[in-house]
């Protein structure tokens, strides 16, 4: 077993294909609501050029791969985050998927202590995501720490898209990796955060 790391567009097609089918387990037709896996709102599946996140968002690929099987997948996405004064380089994790299967084995917890090790390395001041609230712990187990009361903004500053709002059950995780964010760190508690990743990922 490996771990592969590609940007979005250059993902491997047969990796590719299994990705896009354990992403349509995981979350089947959903709406384009900003929610992990979210697809056109027509057919659910992924755009023409078989991309799931806006390139403007850098989108990088963390595949564990079992001879030639996909055990698990997540994306990085990457934007500069304005915050209290300061511009951060933030990423964040969207798609976090395991093989039915799988699950339990530890895939997945090996996956996003690796996307923390992979911001690191791509030079981010901080990593920041929402999640669903039962997820925590998960997170948490690999490295995550829980921001308290604090909600991120998706989608746009003309179309504002708050992980607080009615039917959406979140909480935001951080980890802080540069000095400069780690001073920064509790000013990113019991606060709104203008995420604004766009349109097409509203939230990650």
């Amino acid at each position: 077993m490996h771990l592969e790391s590609h940007p979005e567009a250059a993902v491997p097609q047969a990796l590719r294909h299994q990705i896009h089918a354990l992403q349509d387990q995981a979350w089947p037709d959903p709406p384009n609501d900003g929610r992990p896996g979210s697809r056109t709102p027509a057919t659910g599946a992924p755009p023409d050029n078989g991309l799931v996140h806006d390139p403007a968002l850098q989108p990088l690929s963390l595949i564990l791969v079992d001879d030639g099987m996909v055990v698990a997948a997540l994306d990085i996405l990457r934007k500069p985050l304005h915050h209290a004064g300061t511009t951060f380089q933030a990423g964040g994790l969207s798609t976090v998927v395991t093989r039915a299967d799988l699950r339990g084995r530890g895939y997945g917890h090996h996956l996003i202590t690796a996307a923390r090790t992979a911001m690191i390395d791509l030079h981010l001041d901080l990593g920041i995501f929402t999640c669903d609230r039962p997820l925590q712990p998960f997170y948490e187990s690999a490295g995550w720490q829980l921001l308290p009361g604090t909600v991120l903004i998706g989608g746009t500053p003309d179309a504002p898209f708050p992980s607080d709002q009615p039917g959406f059950d979140k909480v935001t995780l951080a980890s802080f990796f540069t000095p400069t964010a780690r001073e920064a760190a509790p000013t990113f508690h019991h606060t709104r955060i203008p995420l604004h990743p766009g349109h097409i990922d509203k939230l990650w």
